[in-house]
């Protein structure tokens, strides 16, 4: 991750007010934090099941549209890679989800019953993740690049009972790991139509054609499990943060104010539907806010992303730094020979945002681009820069009404983040801590899978300790300076150094393997792997060429290192960690900091 530099862009304030458009969601911030409750958010923005019977996110998300005005609504523009274009109204995402959640329930599944999805971005993809919360099943989304190994470490973990793919990549990425997950019990695929599924699965269409198109949603305590959405951590194996559906209540309140959501806009977000931005902004808070999304089924492409927002008219465009650099790359030029007036809002997430990109944004777009930051824990949008706020570029905003944002200490140490958390105190202004929230918004992950003792060690003193380090203006704008974790983020994708280093071990030549992120222009960070190697293994190129490829086929291409170097011995702890800042610091020529927890041999004549 790019490193910001806070003092750098204090002076560059930039005017985020758009002429044309209806007037911002947010007109007045210090009023807003002032009277905001989450409970009178609920009240007035939200529906709750009939009756009184709970609070379910696809009754929020589709249902109660289907019901109302805006039935005949688009509520999902699909756009096909060869042209094709197909498109769903509120009614027929509500019939189509009901049926999936008939098909489910008729096969035995059962509320907290865990249904991954590994599929592109297709448009019965949001069906289904409709349908299985409508049945009260729990949702948990897989990015479709991934290879086997990472797809099975997290179905295990899940402990997977269902699974929603295509056949090309049932074949490619579960087929091979099948046998290892006793308890997936259905593969749905679609894109079979409604025969020849591949062998051991049930094709999708079949499931729902002729199940009824009403379905009613069982009682929902606003507690119960809804999305497990995977992060990486810095060792042992991705982490399952748990959340629940009073989260759409947050879901649904960011995107009116943060993204600034409006009836009848048309809304793009590029996220893939196999990350959590992909979930709360990609399906969740679109359709709970009535707008209607574009969804891209096609990878990034300058050209074809500018003709879709000339084409498709989109009012607010939510993307990530990476496709911003990307744009940048191309040119302004490119920009300027498309009609993009109908822009009224573009905000980025998953990695800071470059000063540079938000005034690139400004000259080559008509609009800057707006950073906010949240994390997979947060559920949603925690800080963020408003329509109706000046930008400060480089900045990350302000915090969302109703969240509580502030800089603490805490201890810190070579082997603080195995330790319990002490407790925390205010550091002092424009001092540089860790980002920490009060406890207790409504997309709050409740926890960690199988890990207790993880979550715990999150929380202290009522505040969530993020893991990021940041400071805080005099104005109340947040700046990220680092993570204080070893977690790379390359394109928008969280990687744990622990799965690559553990794909490379697996070949018969490496000893040890030791991982890091390396700064790049383009996609924020690449993996680079230390490697060192068994006796009698010679360091040669080709052996090079042969660990890539070994780790692109077990691990998928985005998350396989983009470069390797052979080292004699990795640096490591004397409790025999290894330490991956040290190997970061000299990779970049940086000062390397506390080393006395380094292991050193014993000089001649000496005893350890």
């Amino acid at each position: 991750m790019d490193d910001r530099h806070p003092g750098t862009a204090h002076d560059t304030i930039v005017k985020s007010r758009n002429p044309h458009g209806p007037k911002p969601n947010l007109p007045d911030y210090e009023a807003a934090v002032r009277t905001f409750s989450w409970e009178a958010a609920r009240q007035e923005e939200l529906d709750g099941l009939p009756g009184g019977r709970g609070l379910n996110i696809a009754h929020e998300a589709v249902d109660r549209h289907a019901a109302g005005p805006r039935r005949d609504r688009v509520a999902i523009r699909w756009l096909g890679k060869a042209g094709d274009v197909r498109e769903l109204t509120y009614a027929d995402l509500a019939a189509l989800s009901s049926r999936v959640a008939h098909a489910l329930s008729d096969l035995g599944l059962a509320p907290g019953d865990r249904l991954f999805v590994l599929t592109g971005r297709i448009p019965e993809l949001y069906a289904v993740v409709l349908g299985a919360l409508k049945a009260k099943l729990v949702v948990s989304p897989l990015f479709a690049a991934f290879g086997p190994e990472p797809v099975a470490t997290r179905m295990k973990l899940g402990r997977a009972r269902a699974l929603l793919t295509t056949p090309r990549l049932y074949q490619r990425r579960v087929l091979p790991i099948r046998d290892s997950l006793p308890d997936l019990q259905h593969v749905f695929v679609t894109g079979t139509g409604s025969a020849d599924p591949p062998e051991g699965t049930l094709a999708l269409e079949a499931l729902v054609e002729g199940a009824p198109p009403d379905f009613t949603i069982p009682d929902t305590d606003p507690e119960d499990p809804a999305l497990l959405h995977f992060t990486s951590g810095t060792t042992g194996t991705p982490k399952g943060a748990l959340h629940v559906h009073q989260a759409v209540l947050a879901h649904h309140v960011t995107g009116k104010h943060a993204l600034d959501f409006h009836a009848g806009d048309r809304f793009w977000c590029t996220a893939d539907p196999g990350w959590v931005t992909g979930t709360s902004y990609g399906i969740i808070s679109p359709l709970t806010n009535g707008v209607t999304s574009i969804v891209d089924e096609a990878e990034f492409d300058v050209e074809r992303w500018y003709r879709i927002l000339e084409r498709e008219r989109v009012a607010v465009w939510y993307t990530a730094p990476t496709a911003v650099r990307m744009l940048m790359k191309a040119g302004a030029e490119v920009a300027k020979r498309y009609d993009l007036s109908a822009l009224r809002f573009i905000a980025s997430v998953g990695e800071p945002l470059n000063p540079e990109a938000v005034l690139w944004g400004r000259n080559a777009l008509g609009l800057p681009i707006h950073d906010n930051w949240w994390q997979t824990e947060t559920g949603g949008i925690m800080i963020a820069n408003y329509r109706a706020m000046d930008v400060r570029p480089g900045s990350m905003g302000r915090p969302l009404p109703g969240v509580e944002a502030a800089i603490v200490r805490r201890r810190q140490g070579e082997d603080a983040a195995s330790e319990a958390s002490t407790p925390v105190e205010l550091a002092d202004p424009g001092e540089e801590g860790e980002l920490a929230l009060r406890a207790g918004w409504p997309s709050m992950f409740r926890s960690y899978i199988d890990n207790e003792e993880r979550y715990r060690r999150c929380f202290a003193d009522g505040w969530y300790l993020t893991g990021d380090l940041a400071r805080q203006d005099d104005d109340g704008y947040f700046w990220f300076v680092g993570r204080a974790d070893d977690v790379i983020k390359s394109a928008g994708h969280l990687i744990g150094p622990f799965e690559v280093e553990s794909a490379l071990v697996e070949h018969p030549a490496v000893a040890e393997a030791a991982v890091i992120g390396k700064p790049d222009p383009t996609v924020g960070e690449i993996v680079k792997a230390f490697v060192s190697l068994r006796e009698g293994c010679e360091a040669t190129e080709d052996l090079k060429l042969e660990l890539t490829g070994h780790a692109r086929r077990r691990l998928g291409p985005a998350v396989a290192p983009r470069e390797i170097d052979f080292l004699d011995d990795l640096p490591k702890t004397r409790s025999g960690k290894v330490m991956r800042r040290l190997l970061k610091a000299r990779e970049l020529g940086l000062p390397e900091g506390d080393t006395s927890t380094l292991e050193r041999p014993a000089s001649p004549g000496t005893e350890e």
